[in-house]
């Protein structure tokens, strides 16, 4: 519109029905925008819960083994990590070591690398298996494809409950 007084512009900004609104008050002359300014407010809030409607928060489960797990067990906790694998959910493996098991790592290792070649067609290893202290940690993400399987079921399920 071009450069006008404060007054005056706050006079047209009246007229309009409308708010005079600084955006640039460091520039010479400041630059003022005439504009309804809680309407602004109100479509910037709707912007921001729309952007946080689509975020999804990834948690971390944990799964905790034993070195000399038995095969019912260990198929039992496989099929727990499968299932937070397929809600989307990252998986952190620990195998915990007492007294002479920590003389044999090994066990502990070939149980990970185990469930990890069982788990390949819908995980992937995030972190590779790490002894720290006593226990043994690995860390599984699940595929893209399933994150994406995730997103579409709780897509049909929010379409469901409308």
């Amino acid at each position: 519109m071009g450069v006008f007084s404060t007054a005056q512009a706050k006079r047209i900004a009246e007229e309009a029905g409308y708010d005079l609104v600084e955006i640039a008050p460091n520039a010479t002359p400041p630059v003022c925008r005439i504009m309804d300014y809680g309407k602004f407010k109100y479509d910037q809030a709707i912007k921001a819960k729309q952007a946080r409607k689509n975020q999804s928060k990834i948690e971390i489960k944990e799964m905790k083994f034993r070195p000399k797990i038995d095969v019912g067990d260990y198929t039992t906790k496989k099929k727990h990590v499968l299932r937070f694998l397929e809600a989307g959910n990252k998986v952190k493996i620990t195998i915990m070591f007492r007294g002479r098991e920590m003389a044999h790592p090994d066990q502990g290792l070939s149980i990970l690398e185990r469930l990890a070649d069982d788990l390949k067609d819908v995980a992937v290893i995030e972190n590779a298996p790490k002894m720290e202290g006593r226990n043994m940690h690995m860390l599984i993400a699940p595929l893209p494809a399933a994150a994406k399987k995730k997103k579409e079921k709780n897509e049909g399920k929010d379409q469901q409950d409308a």
